[in-house]
């Protein structure tokens, strides 16, 4: 999709649906009360003579807007060119609104039903183009298009099939993409032993897929690494998930694709910052060769882990990837990974939970999601967690046996593979994958939760950075 802005009016582009919001400027453009009143969302009046008109119900702030330019995309279903009327009345900053529109419309324009051969897919929207604006907002346009671009890149990773998107399939995958620098790492023979033996139990093998953006302008300090959490499917392992919840584990590589998606966008708008992605893939299976519970394993970080429960694999896929990113040089790390069940129970699928050793860098990150859309909150951590995962055989155990804290204990043991310096986790098992639409931008299926987060994180950390 093509994001322009105009100072023209919406008459001079050859639209093939106008779009406004409800209120008084759907009155001036001819629109009967009564389709004003009932836009909900989207009420369409079609005009003789004229160009259909798309009345949208709109809250005057920046979701409502990433909201009903969504909503507008979706309702125009022979495709073409949406024409929408920039509304100066809003209380909202002409960039933001700008910024929001076009997000809105290109994660709108997401159809994941690639898979469909029966039925033909609605036409796509080619063209989404704000009206009556100021033309020098262009470029806030143009990125914001991008980064909704990737985050749907994200989500048509996630929504993929895990027999399409296995740990193979998803290290062909990323080797396509233009601008990145992508590595595809064994771990059996780079000592990763964690994600070896997770990734053992499948006859896919793991691999760990490490991208790198480092332009000539990039300042020595800070390099920053986002690790992700990719397991193209999780049984569970001799933990065998329930019905209900194995249906969804395809997801349980979202973490790994916003990583991915994150790194591509930052590529392309050519932030000058050092930043290495870190994704560790493969499949937790339940077969002969799968972990058992009470294997002992040795990490990458030498550290040894009783393997108390098979399906908190997760933690030691990451633990192994941590540890690289450290080693390679990385001085902040930010992890993202659905990792707890206990989170979505607790925070639904709007939230994600930030956890971090360096509160200034979780606050970072926190701040940096909301500011985007990626809605984010602040978790504690203590040092007296970290007597829950003592084990009598082994340095750790991935799990504590107790009923209580589970998100905790996970970042509790994250935190023993970080190294030093800022890192925060982010626990993402809510919002990555939604059952229902929410009445937002995204509707149902993958939301790329993690990629807008990142590259505004990114942002601000090179423009402190002097970049």
């Amino acid at each position: 999709m093509v994001i322009e802005v105009t100072a023209a009016d919406p008459d001079t582009i050859r639209a093939d649906v106008v779009a406004v919001a409800a209120g008084p400027q759907a009155s001036a453009l001819g629109a009967p009360e009564r389709a004003v009143a009932d836009a909900d969302p989207v009420a369409i009046v079609y005009r003789d003579p004229g160009t259909p008109l798309a009345i949208v119900a709109l809250e005057p702030t920046v979701e409502g807007l990433r909201t009903a330019a969504s909503r507008a995309v979706r309702a125009c279903r022979r495709g073409g060119t949406i024409a929408w009327i920039f509304d100066e009345s809003l209380p909202l900053a002409s960039a933001e609104q700008v910024r929001a529109l076009a997000e809105g419309a290109v994660l709108g324009g997401y159809d994941g039903r690639r898979w469909r051969t029966s039925v033909s897919p609605p036409a796509a929207v080619e063209r989404f183009v704000i009206c009556r604006c100021g033309e020098a907002l262009a470029p806030v346009a143009d990125r914001a298009a991008i980064v909704g671009r990737w985050t749907n890149i994200a989500r048509e990773l996630v929504d993929a099939p895990a027999n399409v998107m296995s740990p193979i399939g998803l290290s062909e995958r990323v080797a396509k993409f233009d601008h990145l620098d992508s590595e595809t790492i064994h771990p059996g023979e780079a000592g990763l032993g964690a994600l070896a033996a997770v990734g053992a139990s499948s006859p896919i093998p793991p691999r760990l897929i490490v991208l790198r953006h480092a332009p000539p302008a990039a300042p020595d300090t800070p390099r920053v690494a986002l690790i992700g959490k990719a397991v193209t499917f999780d049984t569970g392992g001799y933990f065998l998930k329930p019905r209900s919840d194995i249906v969804r584990q395809k997801a349980d590589m979202a973490g790994g694709a916003a990583v991915i998606a994150a790194l591509g966008a930052v590529a392309e708008l050519g932030l000058p910052l050092s930043v290495t992605g870190v994704v560790p893939t493969c499949e937790n299976m339940l077969s002969g060769s799968a972990i058992r519970p009470t294997d002992v394993i040795t990490t990458a970080a030498g550290l040894t882990v009783e393997v108390v429960n098979p399906d908190a694999e997760g933690r030691l896929i990451l633990a192994d990837a941590l540890w690289y990113a450290r080693r390679d040089g990385a001085t902040h790390l930010v992890d993202l990974a659905t990792l707890t069940g206990a989170m979505r129970e607790g925070m639904g699928d709007v939230y994600g939970g930030v956890f971090g050793t360096d509160e200034g860098w979780r606050d970072a990150v926190v701040e940096a999601g909301n500011a985007s859309g990626d809605l984010a909150w602040p978790w504690p951590l203590h040092p007296r967690y970290r007597t829950l995962i003592d084990s009598t055989v082994a340095d750790l155990r991935n799990i504590s046996g107790k009923s209580f804290g589970f998100p905790i204990v996970a970042a509790t043991f994250l935190a023993q593979f970080a190294g030093d310096g800022p890192w925060a986790h982010v626990d993402m098992l809510g919002p990555a994958l939604l059952d229902e639409d929410r009445g937002d931008a995204l509707g149902r299926g993958a939301s790329g939760y993690g990629v807008r987060m990142l590259v505004e994180l990114l942002t601000r950390v090179s423009a402190e950075a002097g970049g």
